[in-house]
């Protein structure tokens, strides 16, 4: 039988309502871990953890702006009492603004970099919280090929993304003392409904078509013209869920076709 790595585990994924985080939920249910479905949209989360139910696993509904304080700290704390631990937080949630630099509004700035950094700081804190009073954990951030390189008309999320390696590195040394590990999934276009709003948005800034987008823009550097599979994050990220020592922090892994290499 394959080895069930995340058995007893404890995992909470924000934005896991849909996309990238509903896969990397799923795939930690399969390996063994009792799962917190985190995301704005509550009746999304209801679902998805309904459906890990039915298929066996043990899986609670959050619902959790992560850029609210309040809804972060409680959130994490009714997961804490309702699974008695946490020992993996994947802070996934994203949104995504597309515009030139000179016309990016202020206000969409702020809120981008407020739910990519504020949330991942908010989730963050409250995790290793009960991280560091229970002896571990590991916390995984969402990151991407734009942690490392910049594209036209996304100056907010390759600023947020590239601040996620910052944090992870920190965190990585100061959790260390206490056994929790921080590291980076990054990922390069996942076909997901972000993404597809995307490839309208570019096309009608760059003046070419939609599929100009997605050949030249989007799968122009990888290897086989091919978008990176939800599964294929979800992999990583139980990588790094399930490693078992500190070995292994501080650290980002590209997931893209072989777009960006190290």
């Amino acid at each position: 039988m394959p080895k069930v790595r995340l058995q007893g585990k404890v995992a909470i994924v924000t934005g896991a309502a849909s996309g990238i985080g509903k896969e990397i939920a799923r795939t930690f249910a399969r390996n063994g871990a009792k799962i917190a479905i985190a995301d704005l949209d509550h009746t999304g989360a209801q679902l998805v953890a309904a459906e890990l139910n039915r298929e066996g696993g043990r899986a609670i509904a959050v619902g959790m702006d992560v850029t609210s304080e309040a809804q972060v700290d409680d959130g994490m704390t009714r997961v804490a009492e309702a699974f008695g631990r946490i020992d993996v937080l994947v802070s996934n949630a994203g949104i995504q603004t597309i515009a030139p630099f000179e016309e990016i509004k202020f206000a969409d700035w702020k809120r981008l970099l407020a739910v990519h950094l504020d949330g991942a700081f908010l989730s963050t804190r409250a995790a290793l919280r009960q991280m560091y009073k229970q002896g571990g954990g590991s916390i995984i951030y969402m990151g991407s090929v734009h942690s490392k390189e910049a594209s036209l008309l996304k100056a907010p999320y390759v600023t947020a993304k590239h601040g996620l390696m910052g944090l992870a590195k920190v965190v990585a040394k100061e959790g260390a003392k206490h056994g929790v590990r921080a590291n980076v999934v990054c990922p390069g276009f996942v076909r997901t409904p972000l993404v597809d709003e995307q490839i309208p948005e570019q096309a009608r800034t760059l003046g070419i078509s939609e599929e100009a987008v997605i050949r030249d823009v989007m799968l122009k550097e990888t290897v086989d013209s091919k978008f990176t599979s939800t599964h294929d994050v979800a992999e990583a990220a139980l990588f790094f869920a399930s490693f078992e020592s500190n070995a292994m922090t501080g650290q980002s892994l590209v997931v893209s076709h072989g777009w960006f290499m190290q």
